[in-house]
Order: structure tokens, then sequence, then C-alpha cells
């Protein structure tokens, strides 16, 4: 079984323990998902499942938005007829198993044995079911141009003795005559999240397979309705 999920993220709230205790969660809209293909180390050189979640639209007319499956994308969960298919098969080749399903929003794949599972199989969160602690992937909240202060906490310019009107100035970048250059990784102003990001270890306080929920303990990356990729830990401790 696979051991991980993709979802959404809905937001923030807390839950009480059989102590009392408030314990702060994140709610993840974990699944259904869908087996869209499965990696071989034969064919693809590793193993993998790879799953999709969200179901996309479907173009109504020839223009088709980005919001909108396009021809390769709906090829690529069911068998469409496509010319390249049918000269393959009649060459003989034989093609891999299509999920069946509609073309999905947000796909990512899972490293690990394959054994078990079919494409167009269905994922939920009872995948997680017997998981004490997660891995949570997302892309972090863009803060726009920021800072050095904002960006790297430095501490910024004096208050007094000359200093005027750069107090949240990073300072002084140069160097010498040698080496006459700024060495790469110098950290400086710049844009502010927006990044994949990972937060490891994060119990599983409550799982509701009817909703298909996932309650995990503290904060995790991105805004409200951001994607999650949400994968059993191996962190140890």
């Amino acid at each position: 079984m696979v051991k991980g999920i993709l979802g959404v993220k809905v937001g923030m709230t807390q839950v009480y323990d059989d102590s009392g205790r408030a314990i702060p969660v994140t709610v993840v809209q974990a699944g259904p998902c869908h087996v869209l293909q499965l990696r071989t180390i034969e064919r693809d050189g590793y193993e993998a499942v790879q799953l999709g979640f969200l179901n996309k639209k479907r173009p109504r007319g020839k223009r088709i938005r980005a919001s909108q499956a396009s021809r390769s994308e709906r090829g690529h969960v069911a068998n469409i007829g496509s010319k390249r298919a049918k000269r393959r098969s009649a060459a003989g080749v034989s093609l891999p198993p299509k999920a069946g399903c509609e073309p999905k929003k947000f796909v990512r794949e899972f490293r690990g044995p394959v054994s078990g599972v079919q494409v167009g199989q269905q994922v939920t969160v009872e995948a997680l079911a017997e998981v004490k602690s997660v891995d949570v992937t997302g892309i972090s909240k863009g803060c726009g141009y920021s800072g050095v202060m904002k960006r790297h906490n430095f501490a910024g310019q004096r208050a007094t003795h000359g200093v005027k009107k750069v107090h949240r100035h990073p300072g002084s970048t140069g160097m010498s005559a040698d080496p006459s250059r700024l060495f790469k990784g110098i950290r400086m102003a710049g844009q502010y999240g927006n990044e994949r990001n990972t937060v490891r270890n994060l119990k599983v306080v409550k799982l509701d397979a009817e909703n298909h929920l996932l309650l995990v303990h503290g904060a995790v990356p991105g805004p409200s309705g951001g994607y999650l990729v949400i994968r059993e830990t191996n962190k140890v401790g």
C-alpha cells in the first residue's frame, strides 16, 4: 500500500485531547487520489507510484484555458484513440494501462515498491491509518520582495552615531582588491517565500475517513487552499 497521499490545506484549528489539553492542528483534505501510472525498474529505471488529485475541467470548445485539461493530459489517464497509440498497437507494442479517470490538477510521484498497487486504483486517507507521523511538503506563502531584516533576520544599522535613513539597510557588502568581487550566496534582499518546503515528523492527531480529512499537529507550508504532499516520515525519534 502507498504510504502517502496528496491533499489540500483547509486551515488551522485546535482540538482537545482526553486530558483537556488544547492541541493546534492543521486540517488537510487528503484524497481521494487515483493511481495514474506505475514506474518500474525495467521501463523507467526506478520504482514509484504516480498519484493524481482533484479533477480537471474538460474543454468545451477549441480554445483550451489553463484551468482545462489538454488533449495530452486526457490521453495520460484514458485511451482517446490517438494516432500514435494506434501505430504502436499495430506494431505489436504493448501499451501501458490507463487509469480510466478524469484528468487531474495535482500529480506527484511517490518513490517506493509498486507491488500490490494497480493503475486506476483509488487511494484514500485510510492509507495512513497506521501511520503515526508524516512529512508534509508544500509551497510556502510568498512575501514578495523583502529586505534583509525580514528575509534573513538581520539586526539593521544603529539608531545613532551618524546613521541617517539607512537603519534597515544591510550595510557594506564589498570586498578588498582581492578577490575584488562578491562570493555566491551572500545574503541580500530579494524574493521571500514561494519556495518548496517540507515540515517533517508531524504527528497524526486524527483521521476522518468518511470526510477524507487528516489532522496533523502543528503548521504546514502554504496558504489555505494550497496543494500538499503527505508521506510517512522516515525520521527516527
